[in-house]
């Protein structure tokens, strides 16, 4: 049973917020399976973290799938739980989500999350956008404003996806916001044209729907569409090129990788390289050309969760490429981006054993990988070269 939760508005005055004792664990140094190394770093510890972004101070905003955003300090080592969080449904897969800044941040101090909500007919995903004020006691949110929402709400409490992310500055794609919605479990709405479960959406920065979508044509709710035919997405992510690549989750193995072209059907339900979990088989992605094939197929699964393409200067040689949190396969995924010798446009080039489950990847302002831990005391991590890493 789901469980909204409401945070405590009022602000906190004359009481320490939250300071943090850091984990016991030493630096340790872990190697991939393509020989190379890193060294991680324990930082902070979080109950059931979700997903990350960096302010500009290098400071951090943490969710907490219960419902905490958390401010967290550059190093860690103080948490403060933000003021002014939307109610969220708490429980299987939903709860608090995504937090994502908008393109000028820097200016306009306006900030995204994405989160799982009650209404008629069951629960759903949504997003809000808010101004983060940090002046005063405690850092709040102000204006709070839902501005999309999953279209019906159905009953369960999985695959919401709700992922977000901006188009880079310079692409053809600058300042457009684009949201992973999944099929909440359902299957068939992946391909139905009047619900906008089961797609990657495109949309203005204020929730508002560009006039040019692929779908437009199609008029309601279609008009948001970028892709279709998707099931359960816990990653996107744009090149260096702009090109946007999103990672799903498949059923019983299937899970892929995904070049997104806009107007795409990637073929949820018809099509899959994994097998219902009833056993029952799929037909898999070469049998039906209308589908566009995955870039990457995982059998056995590695529950893609997070999702980061590499431009820093820390690991120069890394530059391009991919990194996914696994969180059945507690990895941290090496993949390579860009046309491969068999005609794809992905090939993975090793793991990291992390052992626990990642459930979110990010890139840090001095070009650090920073990785969540999945569930209660889920760590955040500090990853940084070592003389073998390459």
């Amino acid at each position: 049973m789901s469980t909204t939760r409401f945070l405590d508005k009022t602000p906190l005055f004359g009481v320490a917020l939250l300071a943090l004792t850091l984990p016991a664990q030493a630096q340790t140094t872990i190697e991939s399976s393509s020989g190379a190394t890193v060294a991680v770093e324990p930082v902070a510890e979080f109950d059931e973290p979700w997903a990350m972004t960096f302010l500009p101070d290098g400071s951090m905003l943490v969710t907490e799938k219960a419902g905490t955003l958390m401010h967290v300090s550059a190093d860690g080592s103080e948490k403060t739980p933000v003021a002014g969080v939307p109610a969220v449904a708490y429980g299987g897969q939903g709860g608090l989500g995504d937090v994502v800044l908008h393109p000028d941040f820097a200016e306009n101090n306006v900030v995204y999350l994405s989160f799982a909500e009650e209404g008629e007919g069951g629960q759903g995903a949504a997003i809000a956008r808010a101004r983060l004020a940090m002046d005063g006691d405690r850092p709040r949110l102000e204006g709070l404003n839902v501005i999309w929402r999953q279209n019906p709400k159905v009953s369960g409490q999985g695959h919401y996806s709700h992922r977000i992310a901006f188009g880079p500055e310079g692409s053809d794609q600058e300042g457009m916001m684009f949201v992973t919605s999944g099929d909440r479990q359902k299957k068939t709405p992946a391909q139905d044209m009047d619900t906008n479960l089961g797609k990657v959406l495109r949309l203005n920065p204020d929730g508002s729907v560009p006039e040019d979508n692929p779908f437009a044509e199609e008029g309601g709710v279609a008009e948001q569409f970028w892709t279709m035919g998707n099931r359960n997405m816990l990653g996107i992510a744009f090149d260096g090129d702009g090109q946007l690549w999103v990672h799903e989750m498949g059923p019983r193995g299937g899970d892929e990788l995904n070049r997104i072209e806009p107007g795409a059907n990637y073929g949820w339900p018809e099509v899959s390289n994994g097998i219902n979990y009833s056993g029952t088989p799929i037909p898999d992605h070469d049998t039906a050309e209308q589908y566009k094939k995955p870039e990457i197929s995982w059998t056995p699964v590695i529950a893609p969760a997070g999702f980061v393409i590499y431009d820093g200067d820390m690991f120069p040689d890394w530059q391009g490429d991919g990194f996914i949190g696994g969180l059945r396969s507690q990895a941290l995924v090496h993949v390579e981006l860009g046309e491969q010798d068999d005609g794809t446009f992905a090939r993975e080039i090793g793991r990291f054993d992390m052992g626990a489950r990642i459930r979110e990847v990010e890139q840090g302002p001095d070009g650090a990988l920073w990785l969540l831990e999945d569930g209660n005391g889920g760590r955040l991590l500090k990853l940084t070269p070592t003389d073998s890493t390459g």
